[in-house]
Order: structure tokens, then sequence, then C-alpha cells
């Protein structure tokens, strides 16, 4: 049983539970502490937090920064202050993009013949930061597809007929506003990157010398062989191991807090071990 997760998704982005739902269901499942890490938001922190406190349950306040990368990248920041006046005001010209961006999905969707508007999909995000997994869900809700997959093969994936390429920060951009918050910093699912060996050491040198604290080792995607060497990487690099479910809720049912597709089994030692490096790096816990 895993006593923590340090990558969940909530309705601040595109999961399904609330923030409190969040931390009330990590605590039926047993674990003593999660890290919300929302998509490009701090929207659910403060909120998280609060529950964490209520249910007596360590929430570690995060986010997850979709990065400019040939294959796919995305950064973990950890110890976040919910208002983090920095990154909110990075995320805030970055939403604006996406904005245009949305709108130029859903004008391409029309085109193709699907009644959608934008209005529709505003008002399923609610005051979540709007994206593709939103219109995925109006597409199935109106029944033009039948699954998030569908959605993203016919129409909003990289191959799909509305597919807009998404405005990203750069790595160092994302590190540096980061950094500038006190919050310690980890690459997510590095088997994402698509490199491994002698690339993928010079990649995370690379980003430990932007200021990378750690990398995440343990995630349902990665098989035996990958955590084996993800962690000896880490090792090499004397970088940080963590772990997390990626959790999303229904959106993505094979996926569960806590225990991923139930490869996973975090122990609090890992998060120790986080807090051991912020209190070397003289920072709040």
């Amino acid at each position: 049983m895993s006593e923590i997760d340090l990558h969940i998704h909530s309705t601040a982005s595109d999961g399904t539970f609330t923030p409190r739902e969040l931390v009330s269901y990590a605590g039926k499942k047993g674990l003593r502490a999660i890290a919300l890490t929302d998509h490009d938001t701090t929207g659910g922190l403060e909120e998280a937090l609060v529950a964490g406190r209520d249910l007596n349950l360590e929430v570690i306040p995060g986010c997850e920064l979709s990065v400019e990368y040939p294959g796919l990248m995305d950064i973990l920041g950890f110890w976040l202050k919910p208002g983090a006046p920095a990154l909110n005001r990075a995320l805030k010209e970055l939403r604006e993009k996406r904005n245009a961006r949305n709108e130029i999905i859903i004008e391409k969707l029309q085109k193709n013949g699907v009644d959608i508007t934008y209005d529709e999909v505003r008002q399923l995000a609610g005051k979540a930061s709007i994206g593709r997994p939103h219109i995925s869900r109006v597409l199935m809700n109106k029944g033009v597809v039948s699954s998030v997959q569908e959605s993203f093969n016919r129409y909003l994936g990289s191959t799909g007929a509305a597919y807009v390429p998404k405005q990203k920060f750069s790595p160092e951009k994302a590190i540096s506003v980061l950094k500038d918050e006190g919050a310690l910093v980890v690459l997510a699912h590095p088997c994402s990157l698509g490199i491994i060996g002698r690339d993928l050491y010079q990649e995370l040198t690379r980003l430990k010398d932007l200021g990378l604290d750690g990398m995440e080792v343990f995630y349902p995607e990665h098989n035996r062989a990958q955590t084996e060497h993800y962690a000896s990487m880490c090792r090499k690099l004397d970088l940080l191991p963590t772990g997390g479910s990626d959790f999303h809720g229904t959106v993505k049912p094979e996926i569960d807090l806590g225990s991923g597709k139930g490869n996973l089994n975090l122990s609090y030692s890992i998060l120790q071990a986080l807090k051991d490096k912020r209190v070397e790096q003289g920072l709040w816990i």
C-alpha cells in the first residue's frame, strides 16, 4: 500500500474530483500525504490545503507545467504558495494565448460539421483552466464521440482535424519561474521524453544545471526496467526520486489514486527525502 501520491489532478485543471474530494478520497485510501499538481494552475491549492487541515491529511501544494520539447516534457513544482505571484503572472499570459487556441479549435470543429460552442465548453469547465479534455467531454456528452481516445484521434490530437499546437513555457522559463517561487522542481514521467541512456543523461544534466531537483521514477506507465533506469540516473546525478499516479479521476478509470495501475507502492520516505532537501536549501515545508 502506498503512503503518498505526489502527482494528482483535480477539477482545477482536467481532473473529475474537486480538491476537497481528492483529500477525502486519499484519506479513505489510507494515504498519509498527497501533492496536488494541476496542469498550469494553482487554482485548487487553497481548497486542498484547507481540506487537508480539516481532514488531517498532509497536502503538498504544487503544479505541473507543460514545456516545449521535441517529445513530451512536463515539470512538477512542489511547495508552492497558493498566491505564487510570479508563477501566476506567467500563467495568466499563457492562459490568454491558450484561450485564443481553444477558440480556434472550436472554429475548426464547427467547420468539420460538429455542433459545439465555446460557451458550452466554458460552462462544463467551470472555474478550471479550459483545455482539450474539456472539449473532449463536451464532444462525448453530445454523442459526437464515444470516448476520450476517439475525440483525440478524430479531432483534438496531433493528427486530428481540429488540432492546434499548444502554447508552452520553455524548460528554462518553467524551472526559473518555479525556483523564483521557492519550489522544489521535478521532471515528470521521463518515459514521455522518448530518450534513454546517454541522451537522457545529457538532458538531465542540462535540466539540473537549470535547477532541476528530482525526477519522477515511480509512475504507472514505467515498466520495471524503466524504473530501474531512472533510479540509476537519479543516483548518478544526485537527483531526488519521486513518484505519483497522475490520477485524474473518472476520465482515466484505469489509474487509481496511490496505486496507479496497481503497480505503485510509494513510501513516505520518498517525501521525507524531498523535505530534507528543502531544509538543506533553507526553504519552508
